[in-house]
Formats: structure tokens, C-alpha cells, sequence
């Protein structure tokens, strides 16, 4: 990513995204409607949020939702083979660095800004156009409140290393920010170089277990009582699965790792009016206020996450964003040097 691009300021952004950005207007609707769907190729939880969207958007427009589930690196080739056998289905896509990745190939992903951008804090709007945020993923360590008693849960990343925690700490080995790849770059991004690669030399002999599952799996086998200690999970999914019962608790350790889940739009959309319609309806409040009851935390701040605590405050609880660029960009380093270090 260019220095240019660390640079664009509110302003600036603003000049941006009001040249491009389109509300819902009638005749976007109108022309949505005549085209009577849209495909989206989504990476969230389909009973969790896509389902409860699906439902909603219909009653509102009339406009049928079919959607793919898949991972981020399922989705891009997903969309890029179909781009090359030229039968474009999908539509719209989501994802924390699906974006990223599909913009290094011309003509794939559309420059296009819902109005509602305009409300938004510069860092969750691409400058450029090409995404704009509808969720928040805070990355941070979770435990099994039945194998961690409160008052012994790690409180910093150096706690991670007491013995005691041998064999007991599980993450993500998957292609993605929300792995031990995407904890090496916190490090490193934290500790530096050197001192970073001294930690994390550290931490491999407390024997990380690698899973070959997403970060919502791992979480869920802590929960399951398998390991003691998740790292770099999504701690909104903790906090889900902490108010339905089950023995788990986020640990607000510093500086947790903020990325966000981004809406784009194709630019070889079959339904190109139905894709804007729905990129709109997902950040506007009404389709936000869906991510925040279906326990998400929404990146419209016009819309408060079910429980404030989630979010970081910048005092006690410390994050630090990461575009999908600044993840596309940075994965492959972290992603080497977790090789070299924990497999």
C-alpha cells in the first residue's frame, strides 16, 4: 500500500466518497426490483446474520437474496473463477480482506459508496470506493471459565507464557487475521522486530496447539473444555456464546487487533442495482441494527454494539485498526514467520 494512502485525511475522504456515493434512491429500488435478485457471496454466519438480513431485505424490497457461504479464500476464487469462465454470478461479497485481494485484478470489484458513508469515521470507508465496513472484528484471547478461575485469567501477552499454560493454548493455523498468523503481526507491529521474534520464540515452546479451522471453531472448542485458552478470536463471538451459557470469557489484553468486515460491489454484477441496494440496506441503521441483535458490533456508529465494553475505548481497553489493504499487504509476512516459528 502506498505512504498516499496512510495519508488521506477526513476531508479528503469526504471529497471522495461525496463524489461517489449514491443513497437508495427511488429509481435505484425501482431498477433493483425489476431485476428481482441478488447473489451474495458472504463469509458470515448464515443462521447468525445472513438469514435475519435475507428476511428483512425481502419484506422491505421485495428483492430475493440467494447467497454462498465460504471462507475468504473461497470466496476470491470462487469470483475469480467465474470471472475467467465468463459467468459472473456473484454480486455482492463480504469479508475482512476479500477486497483487497480481488482489487489487484482489474474490473472485478466496482468503485461504488452508499450514501451512508458519509456518516461513517474515515478508517471504515475506502477512500477509493471500492468497500465500505458493516462490522467490527476485535481480535483477543478467550478461556474456559471452568478449567481458568476468575482472578487467573492472563492479563497481558507476556502472561501467556507462564508455564502453567503449556499445551492449553489453541488458535487458528487458517489463511486469515484471525489466526496465529494474525497474532505474529500484532507482536511484531507491537514489540518490533526483534523483540517481537524474541517473544514469539517464547511463546513456542508453551507448545500452541495449530488448528486447521476457523477462529469461531477454536473458540468453540475451548468451550468445549479441549483447550484452556483461545488466541486472536473475535471477542463478540465470546460474548455471544458467554450470554447463551456457555463457560467462556473475552480478555480485554492490549492492543487487541480491530479489522472489519467490508460489503463490496462486483462490477460485473448480473443484478447491479439489486448489489447497490443491498450494500446500501447493510450499513444503513435499519440493516446495522440486524449485525448489532444478531450480537455483531456495528460499524455505523450511528448504531451502539448490544454491549459498549466490546469495543475498545482507547484507555483501558486499546485496539489498532487494520484496513483490508494493510491485511492484504502484511499477511504474508506474518504468515512466513509463523511458519517458521510454530509449525
Amino acid at each position: 500500500m502506498s505512504k498516499f494512502r496512510h495519508l488521506i485525511g477526513a476531508s479528503a475522504l469526504t471529497l471522495c466518497v461525496a463524489a461517489s456515493a449514491q443513497a437508495a434512491t427511488p429509481e435505484l429500488i425501482a431498477a433493483a426490483k425489476k431485476e428481482g435478485q441478488v447473489t451474495w457471496y458472504t463469509t458470515q454466519i448464515v443462521n447468525q446474520l445472513v438469514v435475519p438480513v435475507q428476511k428483512a431485505f425481502e419484506a422491505k424490497y421485495g428483492v430475493k437474496i440467494n447467497y454462498v457461504r465460504g471462507n475468504t479464500g473461497d470466496v476470491v476464487l470462487r469470483v475469480l473463477n467465474e470471472l475467467k469462465a465468463g459467468r459472473v454470478e456473484c454480486d455482492v461479497f463480504d469479508g475482512l480482506s476479500t477486497v483487497a485481494t480481488l482489487r489487484r485484478e482489474p474490473g472485478v470489484v466496482l468503485q461504488w459508496t452508499p450514501d451512508e458513508a458519509k456518516n461513517y469515521p474515515p478508517e471504515r470507508v475506502d477512500p477509493e470506493g471500492y468497500w465500505i465496513a458493516t462490522y467490527l472484528a476485535i481480535s483477543v484471547p478467550a478461556v474456559n471459565t471452568n478449567l481458568v478461575p476468575a482472578g487467573q485469567e492472563p492479563k497481558s501477552w507476556e502472561d501467556l507464557l507462564d508455564p502453567k499454560w503449556k499445551g492449553k493454548i489453541a488458535w487458528s493455523m487458517s489463511n486469515s487475521s484471525t489466526s496465529g498468523a494474525g497474532f505474529v503481526g500484532s507482536v511484531l507491529d507491537t514489540y518490533g522486530q526483534e523483540k517481537g521474534l524474541d517473544y514469539l520464540r517464547k511463546l513456542s515452546k508453551q507448545n500452541v496447539v495449530n488448528i486447521p479451522v476457523a477462529s469461531r471453531q477454536v473458540l468453540d472448542q475451548v468451550i468445549a473444555g479441549e483447550y484452556s485458552i483461545a488466541v486472536q478470536i473475535s471477542n463478540h463471538h465470546a460474548w455471544i456464546s458467554a450470554k447463551q451459557g456457555a463457560p467462556v470469557k473475552w480478555l480485554p489484553i492490549n492492543p487487541a487487533q480491530v479489522n472489519s468486515g467490508n460489503i463490496s460491489v462486483s462490477a460485473k454484477a448480473p443484478h447491479p442495482n439489486a448489489a447497490k441496494l443491498l450494500a446500501d440496506f447493510l450499513v444503513s441503521p435499519e440493516g446495522q441494527a440486524i449485525y448489532r441483535d444478531s450480537g455483531y458490533i456495528p460499524a455505523n456508529p450511528k448504531v451502539a454494539a448490544l454491549d459498549p465494553t466490546l469495543v475498545p475505548d482507547g484507555k483501558n481497553f486499546i485496539g489498532k485498526f487494520y484496513t483490508p489493504e494493510k491485511l492484504d499487504e502484511e499477511l504474508p509476512k506474518w504468515e512466513k514467520v509463523f511458519n517458521e516459528i510454530f509449525k
